[in-house]
């Protein structure tokens, strides 16, 4: 998901326009290079963005049938997107008539198929010649939209599928199938809602858009403002504080954000001139920002898009997913809140005294309630709400709220008091471009997932999920440990290329069933891939949030990306722990509300004091320093213990903990040495 990024919340003077600027670059890589209008092609779409965010609005309170919403929500997204993204950076700015062309090519398809109805459906293995063309239209027009959101790559492997399913026939073994004629594939594709309209576009036009939506509410209301004043204010002073800053702020702006690296440039521009301040160098200091900027896309209570296609895929309840993802975010910041205490004994750093916006009980005091906000969506879910009218209300609720003070209400004050022009007063307030940036804000992560829908129907039709799943067992022998460790290289390969949604998309239904087949629940499969996916935010070449952040600290991009991984590999083992054993599943809490009642407590409270110990030696020894400096052997034995007690077995806990013991143990004695010898001198 992603929003436009809100006005940063203090003065940040240190970080010039010309970095600013760099950082933007690699939000439009991800985001797409966005055309920016005025005058009345800036009204028009502004205009059209809320029209189809208070639709979307509209079908999450009342009804509007499945083989509608899905269509008609495609539509939109396709009519916005060509009209706000050009086809070449030389025309940005512009809407060529090329872009009026396609825009309206989007609408006739999909109102092709809704004027069709039963009828349509019904033809899908033999449909006719002009159901071809404008199915074939349509492949088209989502293959263009994608290149224009997320450029050449996840068109050019949406491509591959394709042809994948049409030349089965002389593909080699195991590979091979029988093969797809055109029509055939475009009945699937078009005419289904197994394909293009499938699983992917339904979470998108009924949960990830709505979402964004409350995401962008609670920006133009001030939220974002507020989280990271809030974390300047509890965290500042002491040595560790910019680096505790960074961390709690990137939790917090998570839930109005859900991007990693509209998170990252928004907290680095503020919070960059502190961590150099403090001591931090150029590249470590963006590796920090980029780790915390990933937490925006597996913390709750957002999370990314694809954590609403977890539960659409294994029909359980948003809330499981959240349940989920509970211990697994906790251990993710515990890694980061460690790795900030061994970096101000590390570099040395000194107390730092920073600029707040103001004390934290007086914050507190002005503005609690946009934690309502934040955790109403949690609130609605527990009263049995499903999530699309959970997130209805929670957007409601963040509007309702708004109004507590002048300078977050999204519609100002003089409108009911009749003060002034009301229109022009109204159409400049945060109400309507909080709706405006709902929509636009999910144009590219749509797009996306109407690829995807393409590359799933063609798995389904072509049956390579199993292929796949058997050649990955075949090739591991067997064994579970091989099969989860090619598993998570196939998911990060594939991360490489596409986006996070994407990513997560393809390997759930070409690399999940191995997992499965193996014996792993599902919920922990698609878990699995989940949290693998999300790496492709810190993986060259897609590395953008690392990327982002170099480019606002003047750091080297790739020296910057291997900073963060340092941050983030010792809480990406964790998705192993979940896999190997049946103890690690605890960790998730057991996937759903009625396991949990019944859940050995005890149980999940040790694979989670293990977890925590594990990640705490791996973070001492990617870092180099637990008491003190570490040696080789020292530094050697804590990486081991780290790997020893992720692992979730008996033996290896035991081996894990004996590993640490010595290291420090070692440690100690190496401290009272030094201690000793420098009494005698």
């Amino acid at each position: 998901m992603t929003q436009e990024t809100a006005p940063l919340p203090m003065p940040a003077a240190s970080v010039s326009d010309e970095a600013l600027e760099k950082a933007q670059k690699f939000i439009e890589e991800e985001e797409g290079a966005a055309n920016h209008f005025t005058g009345w092609r800036a009204a028009f779409i502004t205009l059209v963005a809320v029209a189809i965010s208070a639709f979307h609005l509209y079908a999450a309170y009342a009804i509007v049938p499945t083989q509608m919403l899905r269509p008609l929500h495609v539509a939109m997204v396709l009519f916005l997107t060509f009209l706000m993204f050009p086809i070449a950076r030389r025309f940005r700015h512009r809407i060529m008539w090329w872009d009026v062309v396609a825009a309206l090519l989007a609408v006739a398809v999909v109102a092709y198929l809704i004027y069709g109805g039963d009828d349509f459906t019904d033809r899908n293995t033999t449909p006719n010649g002009w159901d071809i063309v404008f199915g074939i239209a349509l492949v088209v027009l989502i293959l263009e939209a994608m290149r224009r959101t997320t450029g050449w790559i996840m068109p050019a492997v949406t491509s591959v599928f394709i042809v994948y399913a049409l030349i089965g026939p002389v593909l080699p073994a195991p590979w091979t199938h029988k093969g797809y004629e055109v029509g055939r594939l475009v009945g699937h594709l078009y005419m289904t809602l197994e394909g293009i309209f499938g699983v992917a576009v339904d979470v998108s036009s009924s949960l990830i858009i709505l979402f964004t939506i409350f995401g962008a509410f609670l920006q133009y209301s001030g939220a974002g403002k507020f989280y990271i004043d809030f974390s300047f204010s509890a965290m500042g002073g002491k040595p560790t504080g910019a680096g505790r800053t960074v961390v709690l702020a990137s939790f917090l702006l998570g839930g109005p954000s859900g991007s990693g690296v509209a998170t990252t440039v928004t907290l680095g521009a503020v919070a960059w001139p502190m961590l150099q301040k403090v001591g931090y160098e150029r590249n470590a200091a963006g590796g920090l920002l980029a780790a915390g900027g990933l937490g925006a896309i597996i913390s709750p209570p957002v999370l990314g898009a694809a954590a609403f296609l977890i539960a659409e895929f294994l029909k359980i309840s948003y809330l499981d997913v959240l349940l989920m993802a509970v211990i697994p975010t906790l251990l993710f910041y515990l890694a980061l809140f460690l790795m900030v205490e061994i970096d101000a004994r590390k570099y040395g750093m000194g107390n730092v005294a920073f600029q707040k916006a103001d004390t934290l009980w007086n914050l507190t005091r002005k503005y609690w309630y946009h934690f309502i906000s934040l955790i109403s969506i949690v609130v609605f879910m527990m009263m049995g709400f499903s999530p699309v009218l959970s997130v209805f209300w929670a957007t409601a609720v963040t509007l309702v709220v708004s109004f507590l003070r002048s300078e977050s209400a999204l519609i100002p004050y003089d409108v009911f008091r009749g003060r002034g022009p009301i229109v022009p007063q109204l159409w400049n307030s945060g109400f309507i471009k909080a709706m405006s940036a709902g929509t636009t804000g999910v144009l590219n992560v749509a797009a996306t997932c109407a690829g995807a829908g393409i590359i799933v129907g063609v798995v389904t039709l072509t049956g390579l999920g199993l292929k796949f799943s058997s050649i990955v067992i075949d090739l591991a022998g067997g064994s579970l440990i091989l099969t989860a460790l090619y598993t998570a290289l196939v998911v990060w390969i594939v991360g490489l290329a596409v986006p996070v949604t994407a990513s997560y998309i393809i390997c759930a239904v070409i690399a999940a069933p191995a997992l499965i087949k193996m014996g792993v629940p599902d919920y922990a499969a698609h878990m699995f891939i989940f949290y693998y996916a999300v790496l492709s935010e810190v993986s060259p070449p897609t590395a953008l949030s690392p990327f982002a952040a170099s480019a606002i600290t003047g750091g080297d991009p790739y020296k910057t990306t291997m900073q963060c991984w340092k941050y983030t590999t010792p809480a990406f083992l964790l998705p192993f722990m979940f896999v190997l054993d049946p103890a690690g599943q605890g960790l998730l809490l057991m996937g759903s509300t009625k396991a949990l009642a019944a859940a050995n407590w005890w149980s999940i409270a040790e694979v989670t004091l293990t977890a925590a110990l594990g990640i705490a030696a791996i973070a001492a020894g990617f870092q180099g320093w637990a008491l003190r400096k570490t040696n080789a052997l020292e530094r050697t034995m804590l990486i081991a213990a780290g790997f020893a007690l992720v692992y979730p077995s008996a033996i290896a806990d035991l081996l894990g903990v004996g590993l640490v013991a010595a290291a420090l143990g070692l440690q100690y004695l190496r401290g009272r040495q030094l201690s000793v010898g420098a009494d005698r001198l």
